[in-house]
Parts: C-alpha cells; sequence; structure tokens
C-alpha cells in the first residue's frame, strides 16, 4: 500500500516507523506556524478534481454516482462554499486569530485547533475523507486520516493534489494520509493512542471500537448512523409533484446517505390510507431508472429477510409488501419507526401528529432529516414539533439529499467540534492593541502567480458580481467604480476599527466627529462611520462640507468633541477660518487625517497654537483596496504597518522586481466584489527595517507620495513631493500647495499655486525655488525650455476632485496630456 505522509509518499514499512513519531510531529506542528485557512482557500480555488476521475471508476463507482460526488465536492471546495463556512462556523475567515470582540476591553478570543485530529473514514462515503480533512485543515489541525480498505486510492490523492496547490508546503505539513485495513489493530491502536480528538464516520460497531482506543480526555467526533424520514399530511401525500421528488430522494445514491429517507410517515391513524398510499408511492418507483450500485450478498440476504418477515406478517393485517425489479414498498400500520435495508426499500407508515413526541422522542440521537410535504401553516407547525423531538434537518421532498454552503452537519458545525474557542483578558498596557498575533507574528501570505496589474487597467479586474460600489476621488486619474460585497465590506470595516484602535483612537472616552467627504458615491465618510460603529464609539457624524465650516465650529464646540476624524487641507481651513473659538474651547485633543499629505509645520502649529495632543493617521487606505496600512503609538510621519490579515504588500522596480523601495503593488485576499491580485496602487514606498517600538512585528513601510507625484516637464522628471520640501524647509509653509502645468508658446509653464496669506511674496518663492530645486533651474535658466510663475491665490480657486474635495496635486492642462 502506498500513503501519503506530509507530502511524500510512502510503504507500508515506512510509515509503521513512522506512526510512533506521531507525538513529536504534533508538538512540532502545532508550535510552528498557524495554518491560516485563507491558504487553503487559495489551493482548494484551484484543484482539479476531474483527474480523480479514475480512482473512483476503481473504487467501483457507477458513472451517476462518480458524476454526484465529483459535483457535490466541486461545490463543496469551492470558494464561496469554504468562506461561507468558515463565516459562519466560526465567524471569520482567519479564526484562530486572537482579535478582540469588544474594541472597548483588552480581551482575546480565537478558535485555535486540537492538535492531533485522527479521521475514521466510510467505505460508502466516497468524498467524506477528503471533506473531513479540508475541515481539519480549515481549523488549523494536524490531521491523519485511515481511508477505508476499499478506498482505491482517491482521497489521498485528491488531497496530494490539494497540498501541491500550496507554494508554503503548510497543507502537505498537515496531512497525513494511511491506507490499511482494520484488521491491522497495532496500526489503529497507534494512530489513534496519539491523537487530541478522533473523527469516526461509520456504524455504533466502529465506533464504539474507536472509543475503546482511544487515550482518557481525547475528543471522539462521531458522525454516525442516522434515521430520516419523510411526512406528509392530507393536502399533499396524492400530490403527483410530490410523490416524484420523494421518489428521486429514495433513489438518489441509493438510500447510502444519511439524509436518504428509510420511512414515510403519513399524517392519520387510518390503515387504508396508508396501504393505498404505499400502492400508489409503488407505481411511482416502478417508473425509475435502473439502480446505480448493487446490494452485496449480505445487504440482500438483509433486503430478501426483511420482506420475507413483512409479508408473513400481512396474514396478521399490519402490513402490505408492494415488490419490484428495483424496488420494495413496505407498508406497516404501526407507528413505531423502523430502519431500512436500503437500496429503494422504503417503509410506509402512520404518524398523526399529536404522536410525534411519544413515538420519535426515544429515537432522538438518531434523528437526521425529515423531508416535510404540508400546508404553509401546517409546515411551520410541524417543523417545530420535530426540532422539540431531536430533528436536526427539515426540507422538503426532493432536497432532502440538498443542502447549502455552511449548514449544519447532524446538528453541529464541524468545526467547532474540531476546534476549542480560547480567551486571554489582559490590562490597559494592550488597550491600543485589536490583535495579539500582530506582537507575534510578521509573515505576509504569498501572492498568486499573475502578472501586476497597472493602475490603469483596474477595470480588468471586475469580474464578479458585487453589492456596493465606491468611486474614486479621481485625484490620480479618471474616476472608477470600486466593488465590494457586503461581506467585504464588513470584513473591511473591522479591519478599519482595529487600524483606528491602534493609531490611539479610545472607543471608551473619545467623543469624535467624522468630518470627511459624503456623497457622489465617496467611501471615506461611510468607511469611517462604519468602523466606528463596530467599534461602539460616541460619534458625531457631521460630514466635511466647505461651505458649512462656521456650523461646524459650533458644533464641535457644542457637543464637547475632543476627537476629529478628516482631511489634513478641511481640518486646517477649519482652523484656519474658525481659530480663534477652537482655542477658546481648547477642548480638541485628537486628529486623525487620511487621504492627503499633512505637512510637519502645519501638524506642529496645530499642536502648539491649538493645543492638539494627536495628530496621526487614521489608515492608510485607499478606495481601490481598502484599509491597507495603520500607524501605531510609535509611529510618525508616513510611516504604517501593514494590515497582513487583509493584503500582501509588495514593492517593487520597474522591472516588477523585489526592491527596498518602489511602487506598492497590494494582493487582497479576502476580496470577493472584485480580484484584486499584484495590483499597482498607484503609490510609491520603502519598506522600514527594524523593529518598531510599539512590539509589533508586521512589516512596515513608508510611503514616498504617488506615482502621479513625478511628472515630466521640459526633459526634466519633477516630483510634487520636492516643492512640498523645500516650502516646508525654507519658509516653514503648511497651506496648500498646487502644480499646474500650461503649454506655452515656446516653452511649458510651470505654475506653483500656494495660499494667500499664507505664502511668501511670488518672488521670493520663485527665486528659493530655482536655488533650491536644481532640475527646475536647469530647465528654466540652462536648456530655457521651461518658464516658472508662483501665484498666491485663495484656497477656494484651488482645483478640488469633484466627489470628494481632495485637493489636485498636479494639474497637467498641457495638449499633450
Amino acid at each position: 500500500m502506498r500513503h501519503l505522509w506530509q507530502g511524500s509518499w510512502i510503504d507500508d514499512e515506512a510509515a509503521s516507523v513512522r506512526l510512533d513519531t506521531l507525538d513529536d510531529l504534533t508538538q512540532q506542528v502545532i508550535t510552528g506556524p498557524r495554518l491560516n485557512p485563507l491558504v487553503v482557500l487559495a489551493a482548494a480555488e484551484k484543484l482539479d478534481l476531474e483527474q480523480h476521475r479514475p480512482s473512483l471508476v476503481a473504487w467501483g463507482l457507477a458513472e451517476t454516482e462518480i458524476d454526484e460526488t465529483l459535483d457535490a465536492l466541486r461545490h463543496a471546495l469551492s470558494r464561496p462554499a469554504l468562506e461561507r463556512k468558515l463565516q459562519r462556523e466560526l465567524g471569520a475567515l482567519d479564526p484562530a486569530r486572537m482579535v478582540r470582540f469588544d474594541f472597548r476591553t483588552p480581551v482575546y478570543e480565537a478558535w485555535v485547533p486540537l492538535g492531533l485530529l485522527a479521521h475514521v473514514t466510510a467505505g460508502n462515503a466516497p468524498a467524506a475523507g477528503v471533506l473531513s480533512a479540508v475541515e481539519g485543515l480549515l481549523s488549523g489541525n494536524l490531521n491523519v486520516l485511515k481511508v477505508a480498505s476499499d478506498d482505491s486510492g482517491f482521497t489521498a490523492a485528491v488531497l496530494a493534489s490539494l497540498a501541491a496547490l500550496d507554494q508554503t508546503g503548510q497543507i502537505a505539513a498537515h496531512l497525513i494520509v494511511l491506507h490499511f485495513s482494520s484488521s491491522r489493530t497495532d496500526w489503529t491502536e497507534r494512530m489513534l493512542g496519539a491523537a487530541d480528538a478522533v473523527a469516526v464516520w461509520g456504524g455504533e460497531e466502529a465506533i464504539t471500537g474507536v472509543t475503546a482506543l482511544v487515550k482518557p480526555g481525547t475528543r471522539v467526533i462521531d458522525w454516525g448512523p442516522k434515521l430520516s424520514f419523510a411526512y406528509l399530511t392530507a393536502d399533499l401525500w396524492s400530490d403527483v409533484d410530490t410523490l416524484h421528488a420523494l421518489a428521486a430522494d429514495v433513489c438518489q445514491l441509493e438510500q447510502q446517505a444519511c439524509s436518504s429517507p428509510q420511512v414515510i410517515y403519513l399524517d392519520t391513524e387510518d390503515s387504508a390510507q396508508v396501504f393505498a398510499f404505499a400502492e400508489r408511492f409503488a407505481s411511482v418507483l416502478e417508473l425509475t431508472g435502473p439502480p446505480t450500485r448493487e446490494p452485496s450478498q449480505a445487504e440482500w440476504a438483509e433486503i430478501t429477510n426483511t420482506v420475507v418477515v413483512t409479508r408473513l406478517e400481512e396474514h396478521l393485517g399490519f402490513t402490505k409488501v408492494h415488490a419490484g425489479k428495483n424496488f420494495r414498498v413496505l407498508a406497516d400500520v404501526r407507528f413505531a419507526p423502523r430502519t431500512s435495508p436500503l437500496y429503494r426499500t422504503v417503509w410506509v407508515k402512520p404518524l398523526p401528529r399529536k404522536q410525534i413526541t411519544s413515538v420519535l422522542r426515544p429515537m432522538r440521537q438518531y434523528l437526521q432529516t425529515v423531508g416535510l410535504a404540508a400546508d404553509r401553516p401546517d409546515t411551520a407547525a410541524l417543523a417545530r414539533a420535530f426540532v422539540s423531538v431531536g430533528v436536526q434537518r427539515i426540507t422538503t421532498p426532493g432536497s432532502m439529499l440538498g443542502g447549502y454552503s455552511g449548514e449544519p452537519h447532524d446538528g453541529v458545525y464541524a468545526l467547532q467540534r474540531y476546534s476549542n474557542r480560547v480567551s486571554v483578558q489582559l490590562d490597559d498596557r494592550f488597550a491600543f492593541d485589536a490583535s495579539l498575533d500582530d506582537l507575534a507574528e510578521s509573515r505576509q501570505l504569498p501572492v498568486p502567480a499573475v502578472p501586476v496589474t497597472a493602475k490603469a487597467d483596474f477595470e480588468t479586474l471586475q469580474d464578479r458580481p458585487a453589492d456596493v460600489y465606491f468611486r474614486s476621488g479621481g485625484s490620480s486619474g479618471a474616476p472608477k467604480l470600486s466593488a465590494y460585497t457586503w461581506a467585504d465590506w464588513d470584513e473591511q470595516m473591522w479591519v478599519g476599527a482595529e487600524a483606528l484602535l491602534a493609531t490611539g483612537l479610545d472607543p471608551r472616552t473619545d467623543r469624535i466627529m467624522n468630518l470627511f467627504f459624503n456623497g457622489h458615491m465617496y467611501a471615506s465618510f461611510v468607511s469611517f462611520f462604519s468602523a466606528l460603529e463596530r467599534m461602539n464609539a460616541v460619534q458625531f457624524p457631521m460630514g466635511g462640507e466647505w461651505g458649512h465650516l462656521d456650523a461646524i465650529a459650533q458644533a464641535i464646540v457644542d457637543n464637547r468633541v475632543d476627537t476629529l476624524l478628516t482631511a489634513p487641507s478641511f481640518v486646517q481651513r477649519l482652523f484656519a477660518e474658525h481659530g480663534e473659538m477652537l482655542k477658546e474651547y481648547g477642548g480638541i485633543r485628537k486628529i486623525f487625517y487620511a487621504g492627503e499629505h499633512f505637512g510637519a509645520q502645519a501638524i506642529a502649529r496645530l499642536r502648539d497654537e491649538f493645543g492638539v495632543e494627536v495628530i496621526r493617521s487614521a489608515a492608510y487606505a485607499t478606495v481601490d483596496a481598502g484599509p491597507v496600512g495603520y500607524q501605531c503609538l510609535a509611529s510618525t510621519g508616513k510611516v504604517h504597518h501593514v494590515l497582513t490579515g487583509l493584503h500582501t504588500v509588495e514593492i517593487l522596480d520597474d522591472d516588477d522586481r523585489s526592491a527596498a523601495s518602489g511602487r506598492l503593488v497590494i494582493t487582497t485576499h479576502t476580496r470577493r466584489g472584485q480580484r484584486l491580485e499584484r495590483y499597482e496602487i498607484g503609490d510609491l514606498g520603502r519598506w522600514v527595517p527594524g523593529d518598531c517600538q510599539c512590539g509589533r512585528q508586521t512589516p512596515r513601510f513608508e510611503l514616498l507620495g504617488r506615482t502621479g507625484d513625478v511628472f515630466r516637464t521640459a526633459a526634466q522628471t519633477l516630483n510634487y513631493r520636492r516643492f512640498l520640501t523645500v516650502l516646508e524647509d525654507e519658509f516653514g509653509y503648511s497651506g496648500a500647495v498646487q502644480i499646474v502645468l500650461n503649454d506655452g508658446a515656446s516653452r511649458d509653464e510651470l505654475v506653483v499655486r500656494l495660499e494667500h496669506g499664507r505664502a511668501p511674496e511670488t518672488a521670493v518663492t520663485e527665486r528659493v525655488l530655482l536655488a533650491q530645486y536644481a532640475e527646475v533651474a536647469e530647465a528654466v535658466e540652462k536648456d530655457e525650455l521651461l518658464s516658472l510663475r508662483v501665484e498666491n491665490a485663495p484656497l477656494a480657486d484651488f482645483l478640488r476632485t469633484r466627489s470628494s474635495g481632495k485637493l489636485i496635486e498636479v494639474v497637467d492642462q498641457r495638449r499633450s496630456a
């Protein structure tokens, strides 16, 4: 036999030796890097199941069952299904991440793996081993599978393919598949003896055998035998569509699934109605196609024995048998449930609704699915009656073997049974830490092997259905739409809340006014509104309106606002026009900004003149990618930590090679509304080496401006940020700066527009720029290809984006542009 051991194929001899190392191996895996479920999702998304069809043929399955098995696996392993499963069962796509559930208190919770999770699979469910192993991977466990002896190698082959698609190697490190007979009890004992939990697929005998072999305290997760049935009221038991749907449930998989109906109950006490229905239903089964699999000799013996005994009881008036070539309908007037020998053998029995509790409650541990056919009021009442006696699933005839993504199995969530919920309660040293993992982990998830997508090609990434759309501000190109699902939005707003907490916003005490811009499908106001909502923070959602600065200033004073969320240009103008009122109030302690450069001189003025204690980036975020980075209490200027739970950030040179400084390229691993894989965001940055004083291990980068800050004119490459630096260093200037490029008669014209009343005389500024910016001087004075003009203008005359009001830093009005 061949066995799969952490990515390698080994023989019996090697497997026997390695079985004794399971304890040590478990220690290594659980103390090593944790397996992020996003790694599993990325690999499963690329899995080609069709290549494993020959293994199912070798298993002896009919073509119809092979198709059903592969289709079921494709659906269950699809990215949307796995994401929904993680969200519903464990509440997040990375549930092992130690995070707050309440931003007001440093209490952290997570779902963590149990350790070594053993899986004992059954031979009648080809997909079960793969699905159970994937659930074990999603919950982060080291998984060892004992596959059924009649498994043709399908389970191991599929899992080997899954591991091969993971470039991190972590999936392989968390997988062992052993193929041996249950008669090899020494192997079974050694495997189960090392396990922290065992998932058992099989009957009572298999579960009892496993329980006897595990060590004390081991969690036995039994996916044991279940009884499912249909229940029909008089309104629908003669309905032709209902009967055909029920026949499909009986014939699909030949009743091998736990959710297959073994009994059809009628809401009646009348024996005549039971016998009449059995005859009608037999005529429907007569029309079905041939079986997809044949019973074994022992199974045929059980079917024959059941039919013979039932025929004998006809003489007592209890039963009636309707048998055809491929089916058996066994009518029985007694209420008690009976298991079926399967293979299109089904009981028909009476069960008046008043007897549901007394008849079914003793069987509650075995009850699974009910196919309920009733009118609307009866459906509601009967559904409640069935769940009260232990039924775990209720659906309609024709859907008993179906399901939906994230559906509980046997009344529980599998991922919760494969995990432990843990908590860590700390003190105020962690007041601004949203996640403990940031203090312990530094790694980013790998990026897919795809080319970099330029910012101009952003629309090519929008190939998925979405729910909510935001418009970019248009400050770095033509406006476009960025697409999110509601799940994307909720996830990113939680991350945005984490960023705000890290940067020093305190939801316990701060009274916050949201002064970002709203309307026109612009994202900043609603995104910060949503992040503050998740923090349970006090918020005054005023919005940034240029024509209502007086009302805004008055609202700050009247409502004792002490924290502002805003754009730099807006808050500077607010203080410029209403500085006396705000200085007299003296209550603004914190300003968190985003979207624009905030000059060092402007920050110093607000601190020195108005007593603002904290002025820090609220987050590095874009409409395209959402929140990408955050500032900690130790960060200054434009330095941010990467939000590694959402993104991987690359810094690339012009040849798309990794570099210490260059273009920021973003891969978002959880975006559903559109792909965002290796997307050039339009900003420049550099990696910040060394450890951060805050203690977080996540990578840090410093923003160096936008790619649009660099422009060509008069055979020179100039940078908007260089103009800012000269003006700040030479004059302490902290107002708005706008570069305007125009066509001239014989040369380009470069206009430097500054705020009237805050800037030096234009002639003085021109002289300093020519003296301090050599490339400008060369173009103006030596090459005579450029004319320089400084213009001091009212702030209202500066060109801004229509939707957001953000300053357009470089306005290129040349015909060649």
